[in-house]
C-alpha cells in the first residue's frame, strides 16, 4: 500500500508529540508496524485536501490486532491524526465515520477502545461523542505499570 510510510509517519507523531511514549519505547515499533495491521484489519486513512491526515485500525474480536472486541463489536485502535493537523475536528470526523460504518455491519452492537489513563484528549473526544467508560474491562499492559481503560458506544437506538 503506498500510504504505509505516510501512515507509518503520522502514527508516530501523533504519539511522540502528544508525549505519550518516548521514541525509544517498545510500544512504538508496534504503533509503526502498518504492515502487521494492513494484514491483520481493516485500516482506514483519512484525507484533507488531497493529503493523508489521519490513520487507524478496525478489528473484531478474536483478530490479531483486538485486544479487547467481544463478539459483537468493532474495535478501533490506535487513531492518530497527524500534528499539523489537530484541533480541526479531523479525529472526530473520523470517528464518526466509524460509528457510522459500525452501524451497518451486521450483527456488530457496539464499539470499543482502549485509552491509557494519560490520554485526556482521547477521553474527551470519545465521550462527547456518547462513548462511556467500561472500568470492568479496564486491564493494565503486561509487564508494564500502564493501566488502560475500555470506552464502548452502544449502537442500539
Amino acid at each position: 500500500m503506498r500510504t504505509f510510510p505516510i501512515f507509518r509517519r503520522i502514527t508516530r507523531d501523533a504519539y511522540l508529540r502528544a508525549g505519550h511514549f518516548a521514541a525509544d519505547h517498545p510500544y512504538m515499533s508496534v504503533l509503526e508496524d502498518v504492515e502487521h495491521r494492513a494484514e491483520h484489519a481493516e485500516v482506514w486513512v483519512a484525507e484533507a485536501a488531497g493529503k493523508v491526515v489521519a490513520a487507524v485500525a478496525l478489528t473484531f474480536a478474536g483478530r490479531p490486532c483486538s485486544e479487547i472486541a467481544r463478539d459483537g463489536e468493532l474495535e478501533f485502535r490506535m487513531l492518530a491524526v497527524d500534528p499539523a493537523h489537530q484541533g480541526g475536528g479531523v479525529g472526530r470526523a473520523v470517528v464518526r465515520e466509524i460509528v457510522k460504518h459500525a452501524r451497518q455491519l451486521p450483527g456488530v452492537e457496539a464499539i470499543s477502545i482502549t485509552s491509557a489513563t494519560f490520554m485526556e484528549r482521547a477521553h474527551t473526544l470519545y465521550e462527547s461523542l456518547g462513548f462511556r467508560r467500561a472500568p470492568e474491562r479496564d486491564w493494565c499492559v503486561p509487564a508494564e505499570d500502564v493501566l488502560l481503560w475500555v470506552f464502548r458506544l452502544e449502537l442500539a437506538g
